[in-house]
This record gives structure tokens, C-alpha cells and sequence, in this order.
């Protein structure tokens, strides 16, 4: 069984023991495994998806966040959607599923086409995800960062963020980003990160994000500038296989294989990315 490792700081802010938060997690653990999350990650819907689930372990990283079906969790950067099979299903029939996407504003784009595509996705994506789910398109919302709602923001409980940290960073937009997102939390809300995880000594061209991975210690950092403080870590979606030293960035690894056929074999022995889970509480 991985081990759950906590900071001093998230001791602190909890005020209570390591052996405390163990028995809670591993409570919620056992809740989150309850019948109608074990339906979702059982769903047809699902069968592409559920080769991933071992190095993504979507239960035990939704109880270390401690996300609950009657909570109003963002999704931010959806992407192709792995979570979004998940968390939409379990929030939809007593909480309330929210998508965000960057602030296209801030964003350069190559193409017009890119950023017709960008601009155009809050619009898209509750009929996107609706496919996926088939949860009606009528109770998915999604916005662009910085065009939530007034009278939505301050009412969200958690945030989480899957793998797409970097994005931010090549976009050089975490700042503006992340100060959107803290806007939309309560005052106890707290936002999950699950982040393609450098090592600790990594020289910065493999650690800046263009590679996908950054160094934990500078996520933490971020956060804290941010106006969030860390809780908790967790090794849940570690994987000690990964080398983090690829030419080609964290997508050499399944699921993308970006070398082909070339060392197949060998990357798909390694699986997916080593990844840094973290827990940060919104600072008042």
C-alpha cells in the first residue's frame, strides 16, 4: 500500500496528528468506494478508460481530496476527458460539475483556427461531455477562467487540476490563472493537483514544463505566492519506473507512445508518468 505523506505545515493547519489524518483518509477512501462510485468506474462508457486506472487510481486520489457527491467541484483543462468520465457521473445527481478553461484572452494562438477552437469550447464542451457521460447536457456548465460567474464564485469546494500544471507554465499565464481560480473557492475550499513530477535535481530544461514534468518543490512554491498553503502530499500516483529524463517529454510514456513502435515494449514497462498528489488550502 502507497504511503501517505503529510507536511508539517498541513499538520498545522488541520490541527490534527499524522495517525488522525491516516484513519480520515483512509475513511474516505472507503466512502469514496461506495456503490455509486464503483458504478462510474465500472460504466461502459469507460472501457477505453479503465487500462489507465491503475496508475491514475481515481477513487483513492478523489477521497485524498476529499471530493463528495454533494460538493461543487471545477475541473479545470478537461482535455480529453479521462476525469471527466468520472467526476461528472458522481457529482451530477447531487452536486454540481463545473469545466474551466484558460483565459483565451492570454493566450497566443498559431492559428485562427486554434483560437476560434478555444474560444468556442465553453460552448462546445456540455454537448462533449454529455457523450461521454450521458449526463444531460443542461446540467454541464463550463467557462473560461476569467468569465465565471459573479454569483458563483466563493462557492466552490474544490478544484482539481489533472496533469495540465505545465500548460500553464508554457502558456506563462499560472499567475492569472491561478488568481481566477482562488476567486471561485470557499473560504474553506481547497484545490487537488495531480502533476507529472520532476526530479529534484533536474537541470531546467527538463523541469520547466515543456517536457510536462515540474519539480514539487516549485508547484508548492507557486501555490504559496498563489495565496494557498499545502496540506497534504500523498504518493498515491507515484511510479518509481519513470526515469523523467526523455528527449521527447512525459508523452515518450503511454497513454501517447510518442516514439511509435521504437522501444514500445520498453515504455509501456514503465507505464505512465511519476506524479507528485498534492492538496492545497485556499489561504483568507
Amino acid at each position: 500500500m502507497r504511503k501517505l505523506l503529510l507536511t508539517t505545515a498541513g499538520l498545522a493547519l488541520l490541527g490534527a496528528s499524522a495517525p488522525a489524518l491516516a484513519n480520515n483518509h483512509a475513511k474516505d477512501a472507503a466512502e469514496m468506494k461506495d456503490a455509486s462510485l464503483s458504478a462510474v468506474l465500472a460504466d461502459e462508457r469507460r472501457a477505453d478508460e479503465k487500462t489507465r486506472d491503475k496508475y491514475r487510481n481515481p477513487a483513492e486520489t478523489l477521497a485524498f481530496f476529499g471530493i463528495k457527491p454533494d460538493q461543487t467541484v471545477v475541473e479545470y483543462g478537461p482535455g480529453g476527458g479521462w476525469y471527466t468520465r468520472v467526476l461528472l457521473p458522481y457529482l451530477a445527481p447531487s452536486g454540481k460539475y463545473v469545466a474551466v478553461g484558460p483565459d483565451s484572452a492570454a493566450t497566443n494562438f498559431s492559428t485562427r483556427a486554434r483560437e476560434g477552437r478555444s474560444k468556442s469550447w465553453p460552448e462546445r464542451f456540455p454537448d462533449t461531455a454529455s457523450k461521454w457521460t450521458g449526463v444531460d447536457a443542461k446540467k454541464i456548465t463550463a467557462f473560461e477562467s476569467d468569465e465565471f460567474p459573479d454569483d458563483m464564485k466563493g462557492k466552490v469546494d474544490r478544484i482539481v487540476i489533472f496533469r495540465s500544471l505545465h500548460g500553464m507554465m508554457n502558456r506563462a499565464n499560472a499567475d492569472s490563472e491561478l488568481r481566477n481560480l482562488r476567486a471561485m473557492l470557499k473560504d474553506d475550499g481547497m484545490v487537488g493537483i495531480v502533476q507529472h513530477r520532476a526530479e529534484v535535481d533536474a537541470p531546467f530544461e527538463m523541469s520547466k514544463g515543456t517536457k510536462g514534468y515540474l519539480k514539487q518543490d516549485n508547484v508548492v512554491a507557486l501555490f504559496k505566492i498563489a495565496g494557498f498553503e499545502l496540506v497534504s502530499s500523498s504518493e498515491i500516483n507515484a511510479n518509481p519506473k519513470d526515469t523523467r529524463d526523455y528527449e521527447g517529454g512525459v508523452w515518450t510514456l503511454p497513454p501517447i507512445l510518442r516514439k511509435g513502435d521504437d522501444d514500445r515494449a520498453k515504455y509501456q514497462a514503465i507505464g505512465e508518468s511519476d506524479r507528485m498528489t498534492l492538496l492545497f488550502k485556499k489561504l483568507n
